[in-house]
């Protein structure tokens, strides 16, 4: 465990573990052509993804 706070080994895996739940959610391409428009649909899915970030992820418990 040392070695993961030494070299942020938590902190990547979080970003990775967000970058995945974009793709999942949003999809890995941009669909509009111009750059104006691309930035601003950006913007939204980095909204979105950040609100269900701070919502969190379902708890669950496990039953006998």
């Amino acid at each position: 465990m040392a070695w993961q706070k030494a070299t942020g080994y938590g902190q990547r895996s979080r970003v990775e573990a967000q970058i995945g739940r974009y793709k999942q959610v949003i999809g890995s391409r941009l669909r509009s052509r111009k750059m104006e428009t691309q930035t601003t649909e950006t913007r939204i899915a980095v909204k979105v993804l950040n609100r269900m970030t701070r919502l969190r992820r379902a708890t669950y418990e496990r039953v006998a």
